[in-house]
Formats: structure tokens, sequence, C-alpha cells
């Protein structure tokens, strides 16, 4: 895999020799580089130049590489495509990454897709459609082999020549019974080290099958937790619909780290790094406004003491220290919830524990944070009363961000609210207004 250096002069060189209609050697970058490469490499590409890049592949790879790229990158290729170029670049997909496609389609478009796949595909993707996009119904694929635990090894063996070759990533066949329902695994490597009269039934491998209804993040846990790559997944009757395989859990792994970070700012990873201005800053302004909302909030709570603060100058100067370290403290201890709960280690059962425990965390870098901060203060101002009520006011915010940082995501993970989408600006909120409040007026209080 190049480098981040290596696959910026990648681009660079491939999108001069597409500008200068130099065929021979953009297709020697491109045959070099795999589809997840050339998928970023799309990414990476303005609109403009992005077509014309998308031309030098052919129909094959271009099924491979629009699989990869983000929704609106593969929405604005498809755009740009009629319908007989979106058929043949599905003829030799999987039908998740047919799934994928049709996703990304129109409505009056997707049905055209269906009517031209063949009766066993169009099925398959209909099954998938039938789920959510992100739940393993609508990641699985039915590119499997099932066999039934009734017939021998022999009749096994004979089926596999007859199909001449296994889907990827392929260690074990799923085993069925007579109705279709699973009833777990048998290994490749037992199917051919064993005598061929051997049943089936006497060599299973009992291995838990995903449902359908199963979230995306929930697969991924299950893969992990088990150490597998692939699993059968089932309906709610358990019968057979397709499998998971592992190259399908690091797309969810990825995508669920791309979410995270551009959740934080209020984004959202689907977004095309060159989608139109005003789209994006559509999609922008709504939390700024959000954010603009909040911060009002705080210079309404400042506005109640501004008579104290012309009284006593010092206090404007050290207001910003107590917000932003209650900032700090308390994005430490979201950032913590947020991954628990995005990794299922975080429920009803052990969140008061988890609160109790950050609480005190809270607690006991207020009294470090507040002694220290306390005595600067009484020293910088020459003030023993001000740095006193500077260090209160500092191991009150530091308890309370530690708090608000546990509580607001597992109320907002409650409510099915995104935590790591909208913590940021709440706590924001909590820790600037209240650390304002706290500081001015104890001040107002004491020394007014």
């Amino acid at each position: 895999m190049p480098q981040t250096s290596d696959k910026l002069q990648i681009t660079e060189q491939l999108l001069e020799a597409v500008n200068a209609n130099n065929e021979d050697y953009a297709q020697q970058i491109l045959t070099s580089l795999v589809p997840e490469e050339i998928a970023e490499i799309l990414e990476a590409t303005p609109p403009k130049q992005r077509y014309p890049l998308w031309v030098h592949l052919t129909p094959e790879i271009q099924g491979e590489v629009i699989g990869h790229t983000n929704e609106e990158v593969r929405s604005s290729l498809l755009q740009q495509l009629d319908n007989k170029e979106i058929i043949e670049l599905t003829e030799e997909l999987g039908t998740d990454d047919i799934t994928d496609i049709v996703q990304s389609l129109p409505e009056e478009e997707q049905q055209h897709v269906l009517d031209n796949l063949s009766d066993e595909e169009r099925t398959a993707v209909e099954t998938a459609l039938s789920y959510p996009e992100n739940t393993a119904g609508g990641l699985m694929s039915t590119d499997i082999v099932t066999v039934r635990s009734d017939v021998s090894l022999e009749v096994v063996l004979r089926l596999l020549r007859k199909m001449g070759s296994l889907p990827e990533a392929t260690l074990d066949l799923i085993v069925r019974d007579r109705e279709g329902k699973y009833e777990g695994v048998l290994r490749v490597n037992d199917l051919i080290t064993n005598d061929e009269d051997t049943l089936v039934h006497e060599l299973i491998k009992k291995k838990d099958a995903i449902k359908a209804t199963t979230s995306d993040k929930d697969v991924a846990h299950y893969f992990e937790k088990n150490d597998i790559i692939s699993a059968a997944v089932v309906d709610e009757n358990n019968l057979i619909l397709g499998r998971i395989t592992i190259d399908d859990v690091v797309d969810i792994i990825r995508e669920e780290a791309e979410h995270a970070q551009m959740a934080s700012a209020g984004l959202t990873e689907e977004e095309d790094l060159f989608s139109p201005p005003l789209r994006s800053a559509k999609r922008r302004s709504f939390w700024l406004g959000i954010n603009l909302l909040t911060a009002l909030f705080a210079s309404a709570v400042i506005g109640v003491f501004e008579a104290t603060i012309q009284q006593i100058v010092a206090l404007a100067i050290l207001m910003p220290i107590v917000a932003s370290m209650g900032g700090i403290a308390g994005t430490q201890t979201a950032t913590i919830v947020i991954r628990a709960l995005a990794t299922g280690k975080l429920g009803a059962k052990n969140s008061r524990a988890l609160v109790l425990k950050e609480g005190t965390v809270g607690f006991l870098n207020g009294l470090i944070w507040s002694v220290l901060t306390g005595a600067t203060a009484a020293i910088w101002f020459d003030q023993l009363s001000l740095g006193m009520i500077f260090g209160a006011a500092m191991l009150l915010n530091l308890i309370a961000a530690a708090i608000a940082g546990a509580i607001i995501p597992l109320i907002l993970n409650k409510l099915k609210i995104d935590p790591a989408l909208a913590s940021g600006l709440m706590l924001t909120t909590v820790t600037d207004s209240l650390g304002f409040f706290v500081f001015l007026g104890l001040a107002t209080i004491i020394l007014v």
C-alpha cells in the first residue's frame, strides 16, 4: 500500500496523463493500483477531472472501484452513466456490491437494473434491499456455498468440482437441513482430509449465525470477538440468506472511524471532498447556527455579571481559563464514553459506575488544578480572595464537566441521537456557561 506522499504523487501523475490524453501512461498507472486505491484517487479528484479519469477504466474495474467510493462520489459518477453502462459494470460483481450500486440510483432507474439481473441475482438483491443499509441483511452477499447435513463428503466434492471455483474468503461451507435452515459449517480443511463416505453432519462445527436485522456495529463486534473471517446471515426463521466476510467488516470499521472523526465537527463522512460550495455550506450552516446559539447563551451568562466584570478587570482575564479547562475535561470523558458506547462496552448496567468513576476523576483533577491555578491567580493579581474564588470555580467546573461528559452521550444514545454528532456542542454549552456562572457568581458575592 503506497504511503500518503506516494498516493499524492501517483494521483498527480495520473491526472497529468489524463489531461495530456496520454492513454498508455494512464493505463500503466491504473493497472498498478488496486480498486481501493483508484477509489481514493477518484475521491481526491475535482469533478471536472473525475469523469475523464473514470472512462479510462474497464467496466469490470469500474464495478469494483465504485463500490469503494463514498456514497456521494458514487452517486455523482452513476448520474453520468446510462442504464446500459450501469448494467455492464454490475455484470462481474457480487450481489452485495450490486446492492450498493442500486441503493445509490434514483428509484426509477433501480428497477431497470433489477430487471436486467438473473432471477437468482435479482432475488438476492431485492432481499438485501428489504433490510436497512446498516444491518447484516443490507451488507450480506449471497455468493455462498451451502450443503445439506445428510449427504456424504463425496457428494459435496462432486458439487464443488461441478462449480469449478469457490467464492472468495471461503474456508467454511454453510450447512443446512432439508428446509434450508442453518445448522453450522463444514470446514474445507475437514472436507479434504476425511474419508469421502463420511456424512457432513458428523463434521459440523457449531458456529453462530448472524441475524439479518443485526446492526453493522454489532456485526463488527462479533467478528472481532470471535476472530473469524466469515459468518452466515439468517432470517428470523433461521433460514440462510447469505454471508458476511471480513472485507465487509473492514469497511464497517473504516466507516465508523471516519464517521466519528467527521461527526465531531458536525459533518458527514459521505460528503464529497469537492461537492458544490452551496451544498457544503447548507450542510454546515445548521451546526454553525447551533453553535451560535450556545455561544449567545454563554454570552448572556456573562452579561448578567457585566457590572462585576467592570469593577474587577482581572475576572475578564481569568474567565476563559475556567471555561477552557472544563471543556478539555469534559471532552476527555465524552470521548471515553462515546467509544465505549460504540464498541458495546457500556450499557444500562454499568453506566452508573462509569459516571461515578468519571466524577471522581473530575474531583481529583479539580483538586490538583484548583490549587495550582488558584495560587497562580492570587500571586499574579496579588489578591488571595480572587485566587480562592478562581480555584473554587475551577474545582466545581472540572467536576461538572466530567459528569456532563459522561451523562450527555448516555442521554443522547438513549434518545437514539448520535452521541458523536451532538455531544460536543452540548458539552461546550455546559462547561462554558457553568464555568462563567460559578466564577462570576462567586466573585459577585465575595468581592463586590
